[in-house]
């Protein structure tokens, strides 16, 4: 390893993760689809890096800055549900074009306009400008050097990986959409940091991609799990009003949902996720204790 760039590079990606999160941001504020998801994958990433690359991790400054980057990336995905619920619904309804699955359409995209006028006025409510001044002042200060970045990351992925392996080992294969989503949020931090290993060491692993396929896998079936959700409380509203066709309707797609849901469920036990979170673990240097 060339000893010049090692010492840069913590600093340079720390650069890097700031350039990704600023580049789309004055578009995501105007609404861009594409810019505000970039957004949220900036968020998510630079999250992820604060800790492990800046020289006080504890300082006020870091926990403000990792308080609005929370912020930013919520109000971000403000409509996100929506949008997907909506796709996927068209998928489902492909089948059944008539006119009571067109009204629960429509009822969907209304709710989604209303929560993307409320995204943009919580987009436009953020300490953005504080923002800015606390990630330049901790870029400023320098980063930590390669020795403390990696070893503050393999003491984070030890432990966040130790606890995922855990959650993945006492659910097997039991259907429990709101464990297995608490799997997905494991995966998705895991990727992150396997990223950050990926670029501090100077070589890659078949973690990210590992992680990948769970967080996948299982964004998939709490999709279709939400629109499950969403339709089966629009199926019940319709029939305490005595709407029963819209209700019979809202039911057959929440079924069809259901089944899609559980498909997807079936495809992450495809993965073999015990050996596949313990092969990353592995990968990574994590986990030994497993």
């Amino acid at each position: 390893m060339d000893r010049t760039d090692s010492t840069h590079r913590p600093l340079r990606l720390l650069r890097e993760r700031l350039r990704e999160l600023f580049r789309p941001l004055p578009k995501g504020l105007a609404g861009d689809e594409e810019a505000i998801h970039d957004m949220r994958v900036a968020c998510r990433r630079l999250r992820a890096a604060l800790p492990v690359l800046v020289r006080r991790p504890a300082s006020r400054r870091t926990r403000r800055s990792l308080r609005l980057l929370r912020d930013l990336g919520r109000a971000a995905s403000g409509s996100r549900d929506f949008d997907v619920a909506l796709e996927l619904l068209d998928d489902l309804r492909g089948e059944r074009p008539g006119r009571e699955a067109a009204v629960l359409r429509k009822r969907l995209a209304d709710a989604r306009r209303r929560r993307k006028a409320r995204m943009a006025e919580d987009l436009l409510d953020l300490e953005l400008a504080q923002l800015r001044r606390d990630l330049r002042k901790l870029v400023a200060r320098g980063a930590e050097p390669l020795d403390g970045a990696l070893g503050r990351l393999r003491a984070q992925r030890d432990e966040r990986g130790l606890e995922m392996l855990g959650a993945v080992e006492r659910l097997a294969a039991d259907f429990e959409p709101a464990a297995l989503h608490a799997i997905r949020i494991h995966a998705k931090r895991l990727r992150y940091a396997a990223e950050l290993h990926e670029a501090l060491a100077g070589h890659g692993t078949a973690a990210v991609q590992s992680m990948k396929k769970v967080q996948e896998a299982l964004g998939r079936m709490h999709d279709a799990h939400v629109l499950e959700v969403l339709l089966r409380q629009h199926a019940e509203r319709d029939r305490a009003r005595g709407a029963h066709a819209l209700a019979a309707t809202a039911d057959e797609l929440a079924e069809r949902a259901g089944r899609r849901c559980r498909e997807h469920h079936a495809a992450y036990l495809e993965l073999g996720p015990v050996p596949l979170v313990r092969a990353a673990l592995s990968a990574l240097g994590a986990g030994r204790e497993a």
